[in-house]
């Protein structure tokens, strides 16, 4: 496979929207550890989030996160519903990202991994089969965050809180998972590919800048499903 070349300007650009994201994710993990959530899930949420959102999600964290903080004085008035959506739609993004990183890197350092879901066999080009492992990654994760999300709220058996995750979760990580592969497959293919000869691969700023625009449309096709979800009462409102 050709290796792609990109341009100066590219590579600086990816390598200044990861570090800035990177310190957002920082500077809200330090936030958080001083001041823990009420529901300990969205320590992890809002750093994880923030690695794709950057300066977005510190806005929203400082605006509707913040406040729901340990030891922080804020009036406990209950959020915009837009807000809560975009928190519960985050939960669902904090675990798709969590996933995606642990499955892109486990296939780089085992490509055997992306044989084994198709590569050669079914698909021509790797990232397709990578992209079934990031499913998998990403739902059990996702499944995981929703179950401590629901299970002190609800106060349900394991069995039952992990089978009201799933029901809560599986469309809003099918969702948000077909913005970001719809993204990154029009960025690799449609735009990378063709320009400078190849795909961005997973040990370059370039690929990593791909996936926080595509986990952006993640959030963008998840946010309806969320809405919906919330509105039936089948997710909780957050």
């Amino acid at each position: 496979m050709p290796h792609a070349n990109f341009p100066a300007w590219l590579h600086t650009l990816s390598v200044v929207s990861l570090l800035i994201a990177g310190a957002c994710a920082l500077w809200i993990a330090i936030d958080v550890a001083r001041h823990p959530q009420k529901m300990a899930v969205m320590n992890f949420v809002w750093p994880l989030a923030a690695l794709f959102g950057s300066v977005l999600w510190v806005w929203l964290y400082r605006a509707f996160g913040r406040r729901k903080g340990r030891g922080i004085d804020a009036p406990d008035e209950e959020l915009p519903f837009w807000a809560s959506v975009a928190k519960g739609a985050s939960h669902c993004g904090a675990g798709c990202t969590l996933g995606d990183i642990i499955a892109e890197w486990l296939v780089f350092a085992l490509p055997q991994i992306a044989v084994w879901f198709g590569w050669h066999s079914l698909f021509g080009e790797k990232i397709f089969a990578v992209w079934i492992v990031d499913y998998i990654v990403a739902f059990v994760l996702g499944i995981a965050f929703q179950y401590f999300t629901i299970k002190p709220m609800r106060d349900v058996s394991v069995g039952a809180g992990i089978g009201q995750a799933i029901k809560a979760d599986f469309l809003s990580i099918t969702s948000w998972q077909v913005g970001m592969y719809g993204l990154m497959g029009l960025i690799q293919f449609a735009w990378f590919k063709p320009d400078f000869g190849g795909v961005a691969e997973v040990a370059t700023p370039e690929f990593w800048f791909a996936m926080q625009l595509a986990m952006l449309a993640g959030f963008c096709t998840a946010y309806p499903t969320n809405w919906w979800l919330i509105r039936k009462g089948v997710k909780e409102e957050m």
